[in-house]
């Protein structure tokens, strides 16, 4: 099994990269638009992301969560901060270039933030991998803007040379980009868009300029429509209304779609509508949706935003790299797994009732096809399969993180998909969730808590956790080793107190800090009531919780009411040592605890954490 990712995902390969925090918070169509969730749910069954001196995935679109939230607010406000900087520059002073990318230091920052209205910039390490991967698209990006006559400007920072700079922009890890607007320097907008030459431009694109294009006939309209796989036309009657600023809001971030608007009462006529209405048309599925805007409340953002999110994403879906993201950015937290092997006919033809099932549950689930025979073995471990069970479902909740498999062995149909679907919503599942039996990382369904002379005849479907065999020697060395299975009973021991490492086995810090655990363990081998355990979080899952960073160290002290501590002191046998004598307290000058890897999440791409 793979990695788990705070708090948009549970399922990664491990990264090939030290420090590497991969985005997930939520993403993430065949045609359709991609979403990213700043806040959002979390992305189980995630591939490999990319590693140093790859290209990056651009379809990482930020969601109108930020929206929701309030933060567009924030944009281009407050009042300037006078730089002591610029008060310094030298008159007539040129900022260099670098294949057409400002370099900027402290000196030159307040000259170009004078001189270019539109400046984003990049906080890069010189050693970060994930910096050498953007680099080659930024100055492509750069080069662009340049050949469109777009208004932008491209500029970079050496972020571990520029202290100052990365300590006024709260920058906590490379690559960091920030978007300045018409010389502000106290409010600068965070970069949330792709990391691909294109996708930069559009981003700056939809802020310098319009995000939707202004339709005046049907020739125009048409030729919109024609531009792209997801086209989306707000139709206003008045478009000085507020509910247009709304849906330009929400086209300056929705990047994977085009958007247009009109207040033509032939176009209204031509596309049948008498009233405001956002309109999604797309080449696939049934290809037009339609938004009425509510006469009294206006145009609600999170709806639209909702709306849009659901109806731009293909009834069914196959897991790929590719899609992966879309998939995970869609913000619908149920998502159904057929897993198929596409090579075989009686395969392929459980897909047409698969897809048959999916229109009434649209928004609810969200239907994915897994090939097996495809590079998805990273799903397959992740929901303890093996390729040759295939044809069967899986059903995960991501944000709970809960997965289920149908009872029994029947046919799948259209049928037998929605009754599935409709036994886990029904609520009448009681089932706790217990240690899978089987071979180490495989899971098996268990009827958990059900009256013994109920689970006969239970016909639900039963979730179900992961776990590695209990290893015959796990408590022989001084080090004792914890799964899924024998977690509970060791940590929450009323007689003994339990500080446990939960790691992963790719993960760099945990392999820095592995001479100190050991060492911390053999030094209280012989303390009777003190257990020095870790736990391959990767290979297993808990009840209690989910793991959001690795390493991750927890201390369960004795007693019966079941607390757990979380360390965040230094790691290092001294701190260990003091911690524990301490029965579970830090020192007050203890310092913080130095960067936790986390497992793939960022609501802008990969980052390195400083």
């Amino acid at each position: 099994m793979s990695s788990r990712c705070p708090p948009c995902g549970l399922f990664l390969p491990p990264p090939p990269s030290r420090g590497c925090s991969q985005a997930l918070s939520s993403l993430r169509k065949g045609p359709g638009a991609t979403w990213q969730l700043l806040l959002g749910p979390q992305s189980p069954y995630l591939p490999q992301p990319p590693g140093p001196g790859t290209a990056m995935d651009g379809q990482l679109l930020p969601v109108l969560l930020l929206f929701l939230l309030g933060a567009s607010g924030l944009q281009g406000q407050g009042p300037e901060r006078p730089s002591e900087d610029l008060l310094e520059e030298t008159p007539g002073e040129e900022v260099p270039k670098e294949d057409g990318v400002l370099v900027l230091d402290h000196h030159t920052l307040g000259l170009a933030l004078q001189e270019y209205p539109a400046l984003l910039v990049e906080f890069f390490a010189p050693w970060c991998g994930h910096c050498k991967a953007l680099a080659p698209e930024y100055s492509k990006a750069a080069a662009l803007l340049a050949a469109e006559s777009v208004t932008a400007t491209l500029a970079k920072v050496d972020g571990p040379a520029e202290q100052e700079l990365t300590e006024e922009f709260g920058v906590t890890g490379y690559p960091t980009l920030k978007f300045f607007r018409d010389g502000n320097r106290t409010h600068p907008e965070e970069y949330t868009g792709p990391r691909e030459a294109k996708g930069i431009v559009e981003w700056l694109k939809r802020r310098v300029g319009s995000s939707a294009t202004r339709l005046e006939d049907e020739e125009s309209a048409q030729a919109l429509m024609d531009a792209g796989d997801v086209v989306v036309i707000g139709f206003f009657q008045d478009l000085e209304d507020e509910d247009v600023a709304t849906f330009l809001a929400l086209a300056r971030d929705a990047l994977d779609m085009t958007f247009g608007f009109t207040d033509q009462p032939k176009l209204f006529q031509k596309f049948g509508l008498t009233k405001d209405t956002v309109v999604l048309f797309k080449k696939f599925d049934e290809g037009r949706a339609d938004f009425p805007v509510d006469e009294e409340l206006g145009l609600d953002l999170g709806d639209l935003s909702r709306f849009l999110i659901t109806h731009s994403m293909l009834l069914v879906t196959e897991f790929s790299n590719q899609t992966s993201r879309r998939i995970f950015g869609a913000r619908i937290l149920n998502h159904l797994l057929l897993f198929v092997n596409q090579t075989l006919a009686s395969h392929r033809e459980l897909l047409e009732g698969f897809r048959e099932a999916a229109p009434p549950l649209r928004g609810q689930v969200l239907f994915v096809v897994v090939d097996v025979d495809a590079s998805n073995d990273h799903v397959l471990q992740y929901f303890g399969l093996k390729a040759e069970e295939a044809p069967t479902l899986r059903l995960v909740n991501i944000e709970t993180t809960k997965k289920y498999a149908p009872p029994g062995g029947g046919p799948i149909t259209s049928a037998s998909v929605a009754a599935f679907c409709q036994m886990v919503f029904s609520g009448k599942l009681k089932v706790s969730w217990l240690a899978p039996q089987g071979g180490a990382g495989r899971a098996q369904p268990l009827l958990g808590s059900f009256p013994t002379q109920h689970q006969s005849s239970w016909p639900g479907p039963q979730p179900y956790l992961l776990s590695q065999e209990v290893p015959p020697d796990w408590d022989q060395r001084p080090v004792k080793t914890l799964v899924g299975k024998n977690f509970e009973q060791v940590a929450f021991d009323e007689t003994k107190n339990v500080f446990v490492k939960f790691y992963a086995p790719w993960c760099s810090h945990c392999k820095e800090m592995a001479p100190a655990w050991e060492a911390l363990a053999e030094k209280y081998r012989d303390h009777e009531d003190i257990i020095i355990a870790e736990l391959d979080a990767t290979a297993n899952e808990l009840e209690a919780f989910t793991v959001s960073g690795f390493p991750r160290l927890l201390y369960f002290p004795a007693g019966r009411d079941r607390k757990m501590m979380e360390y965040k002191g230094n790691r290092d046998l001294e701190s260990f040592s003091k911690f524990l004598d301490s029965g579970g307290e830090l020192p007050a000058e203890a310092p913080t605890a130095p960067f936790q890897e986390p497992l793939a999440n960022s609501s802008v791409g990969p980052r390195e954490e400083l």
